[in-house]
């Protein structure tokens, strides 16, 4: 047993089980209430505006689907680029029972839970059917195989007519215990929402790392023929991350369908996939709190673009068009500076800042 299970100082185990435990210390696991607490009471103290709490919302959206890319590209060492395709798998799920039964049924508005638990397993589905390409392949070939996804996926919906053509399927608003959501409380409602099932599903990550099969996702990452001398199954355990990685994103499509009330296939285009792929980046790969700065990160960064956008547009002539130009440049440079300078993303400032608080005030 540790001597101090408040402090870092004095901690030592003497079993892998000690060593393994979400929070090493009771200062950590205070600390993350109160965190929780200062989460859900401060919409409620300092609401904020229906622009910045669509923010907000489509920021945990983010980070719930870049939880799962973080397991097949983090953790597993899978590259993806058609993500969004995953997303989109579970936002046109929800479509389906939309198109099927009405957009107002009490499927659809009372029994919601369930439909982003249904959309989350199509996810899974379509994720280890793409996963099994990853029996063969790796690497760049396997990317390759992710982006075909990402292209049959774009034409399949804009060819099928029972899907409008990519046109917008509308779905109407929940039901909670008080009745209709009503517009006003909406977005957030729908906080609140994405929270909870954001920290469910974060909860389910760390503990899934600390299993045996989290160890073969790094296993496999590291070294997949030495994994396979080892015992372990490496077509299987990619096959499986690939899964994983397409139920998060499953259920990342279903609360994108259901906050805007509608879905359409340009929220799911090859362009949100490198978003995807740049928030994991520079969020920090394979680690599980890089996949919430990341997804942070670049919408706060496409907020202040907009408006810098906007004060650039109200001062400088309009034939200078320094809003088309600024969002990509902007985007592109963030993802080579991080490649470049800080490869391991931010999650590695909050290591090191983490570091110095346990340390100090000693300098080693």
């Amino acid at each position: 047993m540790a001597s101090n299970r408040w402090l870092t100082t004095g901690n030592y185990f003497t079993s892998y089980k000690q060593e393994q435990r979400i929070f090493l210390t009771h200062l950590d696991r205070t600390g993350f209430l109160i965190f929780l607490i200062l989460l859900f009471v401060w919409p409620l103290v300092f609401p904020p505006s229906n622009k910045y709490m669509l923010v907000i919302d489509n920021i945990l959206i983010a980070a719930v689907a870049v939880l799962g890319l973080n397991i097949a590209t983090g953790f597993a060492g899978l590259i993806s680029i058609g993500h969004a395709a995953f997303v989109g798998v579970g936002a046109y799920t929800a479509a389906f029972f939309a198109k099927t039964i009405g957009d107002s049924h009490v499927f659809l508005t009372h029994a919601w839970p369930l439909v982003i638990l249904l959309s989350g397993f199509a996810g899974a589905f379509f994720g280890a059917v793409v996963g099994l390409p990853a029996l063969r392949l790796k690497h760049l070939y396997l990317a390759i195989a992710t982006l075909s996804f990402q292209m049959i996926f774009t034409w399949t919906i804009n060819f099928m007519d029972f899907f409008d053509q990519g046109q917008t399927i509308p779905i109407a608003r929940v039901f909670w215990f008080t009745g209709e959501v009503s517009r006003k409380e909406h977005y957030l409602f729908w906080y609140y929402a994405i929270l909870v099932i954001l920290i469910l599903l974060g909860f389910m990550i760390r503990n899934l790392l600390r299993t045996r099969y989290g160890r073969c996702l790094v296993a496999v990452r590291d070294n997949d023929r030495a994994a396979d001398a080892m015992g372990m199954h490496p077509g299987l355990t990619k096959v499986y991350a690939f899964a994983l990685a397409g139920f998060m994103a499953g259920v990342a499509g279903a609360l994108h369908a259901y906050l805007y009330r509608g879905v359409g296939i340009e929220s799911f285009s090859l362009h949100e996939s490198i978003t995807y792929l740049a928030m994991a980046i520079v969020g920090g790969l394979g680690t599980l709190h890089g996949s919430f700065w990341g997804p942070a990160a670049i919408k706060m960064l496409d907020l202040f673009v907009e408006n810098i956008s906007e004060y650039a547009g109200s001062v400088l002539p309009a034939t200078m068009n320094l809003t088309t130009a600024l969002r990509p440049l902007s985007f592109g440079l963030v993802i080579v500076l991080f490649l470049m300078f800080e490869p391991r993303g931010i999650a590695n400032w909050w290591r090191i800042f983490r570091s110095y608080t346990r340390l100090w005030p000693f300098r080693y």
